[in-house]
């Protein structure tokens, strides 16, 4: 449950929750485009079920498009669909690694201040500190 909470705010922080929202706002306009134009697309339902095959790139071939609306529809969808499975991962791949530097820094800096005051550590700080470097040492 954590993962997703973290993977929520980093959409919402990025920006690119509403991005991800307004693609599916527009497979909900698409889906009842697609109801009222393809004579194969009874049901706004089924409109849904082929924005979403579209847009992933699936292509089942169990519902398409034989207007000309409807495949402009189509094409419309599908390369929203491909921006969208490229850009989302992108983001959170991008926002998790700064993430990982600025944890790493505040690490680094932490380790530079306990070195900072080594005459002041206690027995048990300087254990601490032994252990974290040989701990350091062996993954490098």
């Amino acid at each position: 449950m954590k993962a997703w909470k973290r993977s929520y705010d980093v959409l919402k922080r990025t920006g690119t929750l509403k991005i991800f929202l307004s693609f599916l706002m527009f497979l909900c306009l698409a889906a009842a485009v697609l109801a009222v134009l393809e004579p194969g697309i009874h049901t706004w339902g089924d409109g849904l079920w082929y924005c979403f095959v579209a847009s992933t790139t699936i292509g089942f071939g169990d519902i398409y498009a034989v207007t000309r609306g409807g495949r402009i529809v189509t094409v419309l969808v599908a390369a929203y669909g491909i921006l969208m499975t490229a850009m989302v991962p992108g983001v959170v791949v991008s926002y998790y690694m700064e993430y990982l530097k600025a944890r790493e820094k505040e690490t680094i800096s932490v380790f530079f201040e306990k070195l900072e005051r080594l005459p002041e550590l206690s027995e048990e700080e300087l254990r601490q500190l032994s252990r974290k470097i040989k701990e350091f040492n062996h993954k490098g």
